[in-house]
């Protein structure tokens, strides 16, 4: 199992921008079939080094992993990413299956 997790910090960081962003990422559910589990999270403790949003999505594979970085659904994602992220980072690894 690969986990892929994923924070952004977005350029506008009110609550209404974080919630409709975070909206984007949970629409990916049930749309992607290597997408096996996927868990969205706002910050709630907002401090300097608080990033605004985490996205949790875990793969069968790296094949997997791959087949949903070129998805056309995770493509719409990504336009809409680059449009109102100010930075994010990531980290992928292998996890015990469950």
């Amino acid at each position: 199992m690969i986990t892929h997790i994923v924070c952004f910090k977005l350029k506008d960081g009110s609550a209404e921008s974080v919630a409709r962003t975070a909206a984007v990422l949970r629409d990916m559910e049930g749309k992607i079939e290597e997408l096996k589990y996927i868990e969205v999270g706002t910050d709630v403790l907002h401090s300097e080094r608080s990033y605004d949003i985490a996205l949790i999505t875990k793969f069968e594979s790296m094949a997997a992993l791959e087949a949903y970085q070129v998805h056309p659904v995770h493509k719409k994602v990504i336009e809409h990413m680059s449009q109102v992220r100010e930075a994010s980072v990531s980290v992928d690894y292998e996890s015990p299956r469950e």
